[in-house]
């Protein structure tokens, strides 16, 4: 009964929440060209850019290297689906680590948790690059390469919810969704960056690439690191963060587990985040990383399409920043829902693209399917997924949605990929099928969703207050 008074209560004020919600907002003027947003927002998309670079630097080693190099011994066939194995691998800890670093980042400090993930980043990637080979060590290859993935995972589960966090809870109400694509904009900037990296070092090395030549892209990534750490220091804490902890201190109260809390109260926008989420990660995973290694077995040159990649993700970055501006305009789910139905529309074109054996079928089929409309899904994201939480479970539940999402589109799309083609005979209608199917319950669960713009930053909001329950609410 008292939720549904404070729900009626929600209702009966809705007129009044434009003009309470810039009262709330962190930050009381609209630009986000101030000293200290310019800096967070620096912070958030070069931390972002670094700690993808590591992680999806290891998704082309897995497509192009791996299976030749640590899974030698096995038929290729088999050796590819072991090396895309060790790419789920660091998938599937990505929910443990947003997780673990969602608990502390509520409870403890968002800031301090981007700067362990990037600790671990770095010493994980830095490692990998002089992990000897199964033929040197054997068995023990391929397990501290999946340790060492692992630990990518965990790291890479709690940079995307601090970064996203950091950059909207800086922001003024009415940019939100422009300021956290900063943060997902580090995705394709570092999968930008580590294709060029690869597709320079595979140049220069030539034969001696599968050699020793592809260990250079990993052991560069400690100086990006000390880039990246030098920077994210300099910023500071949320503002939201600092609001929740000081309330806790005034009020005496102990805060609530954070993930108990997200099952028990927040479940319904935990898996409708979850299900909006996985149209953005399937393109990826399908595209980027299996579609990969199908236009290479096609006969498209290595350097080819790891240059492709690169462009495509310039044209994601260039879409990102206008589906988020736009949805700042037109709302969350309206962007959201344009993705997600030309998703469905370009999937048996993009197969049919990836199978013609052609560097410009496979340029299309990346450039539109990866660039143009993972872009326009990209952009709204990390904003959408946020704003379904309360504040004090947000970095919690936003990590948690994004992440297992990335476990299920991103890191297990190329194996069940793999698998569909092998068991229908060499066909890609199966992968087809499955890939329209995710896409299209992704659209389902935006529009069952809240309309994020209209909710205020909830700076306030803390277990048990007023605020908190017009929060929940709705």
């Amino acid at each position: 009964m008292k939720h549904a008074t404070s729900r009626a209560g929600s209702v009966s004020g809705s007129s009044n929440s434009d003009s309470t919600n810039a009262a709330e907002s962190p930050n009381a003027s609209d630009s986000l060209n101030t000293k200290e947003l310019r800096r967070v927002l620096a912070s958030s998309t070069i931390g972002s850019i670094i700690e993808y670079y590591d992680f999806i630097l290891y998704a082309t080693a897995a497509s192009l290297i791996f299976d030749k190099v640590f899974f030698a011994n096995l038929p290729p066939a088999v050796a590819l689906f072991a090396s895309f194995g060790t790419l789920a691998v660091g998938y599937i800890a990505r929910p443990l680590g947003g997780l673990v670093f969602g608990h502390f980042g509520d409870r403890v400090s968002r800031k301090r948790m981007l700067v362990v993930s990037m600790l671990m980043m770095g010493f994980s990637t830095v490692a990998i690059g002089f992990l000897p080979t199964q033929s040197a060590i054997g068995l023990a290859a391929p397990i501290l390469l999946v340790i060492l993935r692992v630990i990518q995972g965990l790291s890479v589960g709690g940079e995307w919810g601090g970064a996203t966090l950091m950059a909207l809870e800086h922001a003024p109400l009415k940019k939100r969704g422009f300021a956290a694509a900063f943060a997902n904009s580090g995705g394709p900037a570092g999968g930008l960056v580590a294709t060029f990296v690869v597709s320079a070092v595979s140049a220069l090395t030539g034969k001696a690439f599968l050699d020793w030549g592809w260990r250079i892209p990993f052991v560069v990534s400690a100086a990006l690191i000390l880039v990246g750490l030098v920077i994210r220091l300099r910023v500071a804490e949320s503002p939201v963060f600092q609001t929740l902890d000081a309330k806790a201190v005034e009020l005496h109260r102990k805060r609530s587990l954070p993930a108990a809390e997200v099952f028990r109260k927040h479940w319904r926008p935990l898996v409708l985040t979850l299900i909006g989420s996985l149209g953005f990660y399937t393109c990826q995973g399908f595209l980027t990383s299996w579609g990969v290694s199908v236009a290479a077995d096609e006969g498209v040159s290595r350097e080819g399409i790891l240059n492709v990649k690169g462009i495509a993700a310039v044209v994601t970055i260039i879409f990102c920043f206008a589906a988020a501006r736009l949805s700042d305009r037109i709302g969350r789910r309206a962007v959201l829902t344009i993705g997600g139905v030309l998703g469905v529309l370009w999937v048996y074109p993009a197969l049919a693209l990836l199978q013609n054996g052609t560097l410009w079928g496979f340029t299309v089929a990346v450039v539109v399917g990866n660039g143009a409309i993972q872009g326009i899904l990209a952009g709204p994201i990390g904003a959408y997924i946020s704003e379904q939480f309360p504040a004090h479970v947000r970095y919690t539940g936003a990590s948690l949605s994004y992440q297992t999402a990335s476990t299920l589109g991103a890191g297990l799309t190329p194996m069940l990929a793999t698998a569909l083609v092998m068991v229908s005979g060499g066909s890609f209608v199966l992968v087809g099928v499955a890939w329209a199917v995710i896409l299209a319950a992704g659209v389902v669960a935006v529009r069952l969703s809240r309309e994020g713009t209209r909710l205020g930053p909830e700076a306030d909001a803390m277990p048990g207050t007023a605020q908190d329950e017009r929060a929940l609410a709705g």
